[in-house]
């Protein structure tokens, strides 16, 4: 499969890769059952301000519940709720994962 050239010269396999650093992940790359801290909310003040009202901000903890097949809505769990995000404000929570569960 060939990738293209994002736009900062970064070659990507697929447009919704995000170039990150470390061991840091989206939402989306995250497997089910694995744990996190949300880092950083790629995106405006309009996105920031929807997941936050969800529990969905830097410094919060959650566990990326279930997915659906090819950018289907994410399920995580934030405190004790079960919350569903569309794919493209998943792609956008930079997560730092805490555990390897099912890795």
């Amino acid at each position: 499969m060939h990738g293209f050239m994002g736009r900062f010269g970064h070659r990507f396999r697929h447009r919704h890769e995000l170039p990150l650093e470390g061991k840091k992940l989206t939402l989306v790359h995250m497997k089910n059952g694995q744990r996190g801290v949300v880092v950083e909310i790629k995106g405006g003040h309009g996105i920031a301000r929807r997941l936050s009202a969800l529990g969905i901000r830097p410094g919060r903890e959650i566990t990326k519940v279930s997915a659906m097949f090819m950018r289907g809505p994410v399920t995580i769990q934030v405190d004790n709720a079960e919350v569903a995000i569309g794919f493209g404000m998943a792609r956008r929570v930079i997560v730092e994962p805490t555990s390897s569960d099912n890795i």
